[in-house]
């Protein structure tokens, strides 16, 4: 458990108040600049507002402004004394569904925001169920704008109710609710006078001391990205394998699969760019030596020998297709799976999701964008890879086109 850095994803319906709700947490807490204030507020009164817009200081791209909307994955930073975050400002339109899921993918937290006057909507479900899917297992509902409701206590309780009944289809998660006023202010930071039937914290509070089960994996995983050799290989026999540690930790002594060969060494010396060390640990950026000349190239998989996945040229996994052009069952694009890239098709669609219902579409042949949907993926080349709710870093992967496009991300199931 945790309370350090704190990286939170804000996901709901269009114009639900998220970037207002950022700006009013960036003002309130200290952590917008002066300028960036008045650069707001300057741009509010231009068009003619008055005072400061608080979603000036998060939509940041020209289009958003023009349309009013965000329409990509907006990132800000900001501390408090007691915490850092990092926020992810999500897309509410469900066009943007694919941006959504790049924000989730790397969050710890879901805040997902409704509007009091039209409680649980289509993207409300929508962007849960996505976090949910994602491996996010805390989740506080904002329900936002109370005060277009007159702070009612029992407008507040059904939308309560909604999302639990909502949330009973999924998998055990932490969700929490806090009644706010992202305009006016209250219960964000401070907790104002219009509130008095609530008795919980402030969702700056909140996200201030809830304590994040990260569930980070202790496995060794460790994806080759380079392989060092001198440029002078005939003065010296040195070989290093540099990359980053995706996930556990890595001992000067400890012996280590090969994957998707299998062949076992030993680890010889480890460094960073500190000097040589006994042992490394996720995140850590390393070069590992081995005891033994093992043909090694880049995106091979260093492992623990105990705990190694099992290569697969053949797995089931949830897809997001992102692209416009649709999937279909049967087609070929290169799969990218940490440092690797191998030739893949998906042989086979399941069934398609609908995140509103969780009902499931069978007999289907292709997927549009923005749908998700389970699939078998078939890959020319072993992978070593696990399931995405064990390891978020070995259970990820991408496709990509002809063109180079990204065009799905995957989620490896079994």
């Amino acid at each position: 458990m945790s309370v350090g850095l704190l990286r939170f994803l804000t996901a709901g319906s269009v114009d639900d108040g998220k970037s207002t709700l950022i700006g009013r947490m960036l003002v309130d807490a200290r952590g917008a600049f002066e300028d960036q204030v008045s650069a707001a507020t300057r741009d509010n009164e231009r068009r003619g507002g008055k005072g400061i817009d608080f979603s000036l200081l998060t939509d940041g791209l020209k289009a958003e402004r023009e349309q009013g909307i965000t329409i990509d994955v907006a990132y800000r930073y900001f501390a408090t004394e007691r915490r850092k975050f990092i926020i992810a400002d999500a897309p509410g339109h469900e066009q943007y569904t694919r941006n959504m899921v790049t924000g989730a993918s790397t969050a710890d937290l879901a805040l997902v925001l409704v509007d009091a006057r039209y409680g649980v909507v289509t993207q409300s479900r929508r962007h849960a169920f996505i976090a949910h899917l994602l491996g996010i297992r805390h989740i506080i509902v904002a329900v936002n704008k109370m005060d277009l409701v007159e702070y009612s206590q029992s407008v507040y309780d059904k939308i309560c109710s909604d999302f639990r009944e909502f949330f009973a289809q999924l998998d055990p998660i932490d969700v929490r609710f806090i009644p706010i006023s992202a305009l006016l202010g209250d219960m964000v930071v401070t907790r104002g006078d219009n509130f008095p039937w609530y008795k919980g914290p402030t969702l700056m509070d909140t996200l201030e001391t809830i304590e994040i089960d990260t569930q980070a994996a202790s496995e060794l995983r460790f994806p080759v990205q380079l392989v060092n050799r001198p440029p002078m290989p005939e003065l010296t026999d040195f070989r290093g394998y540099m990359g980053r540690i995706a996930s556990g930790r890595v001992n000067v002594g400890q012996e280590v699969a090969i994957l998707p060969s299998g062949r076992r060494t030993k680890v010889t010396g480890i460094t960073t760019f500190g000097g040589e060390k006994q042992s490394a640990f996720a995140p850590q950026s390393v070069t590992i030596t081995l005891a033994e000349d093992v043909d090694i190239s880049r995106g091979d998989l260093i492992t623990g020998v105990d705990d190694a996945p099992a290569p697969k040229k053949e797995f089931e996994a949830t897809l997001c297709w992102m692209s416009q052009r649709p999937m279909r069952a049967g087609a070929k694009y290169l799969l990218r799976h940490t440092t690797r890239k191998v030739k893949a098709i998906v042989s086979n669609i399941e069934y398609r999701i609908d995140p509103n219902t969780m009902a499931k579409e069978t007999g289907l042949t292709e997927l549009k964008q923005n749908d998700i949907a389970r699939v078998t993926v078939k890959t020319l080349l072993p992978i070593a890879c696990d399931p995405y709710r064990k390891n978020r870093e070995t259970g990820a992967f991408i496709l990509i086109d002809e063109a180079n496009d990204t065009v799905g991300a995957g989620f490896v199931e079994s």
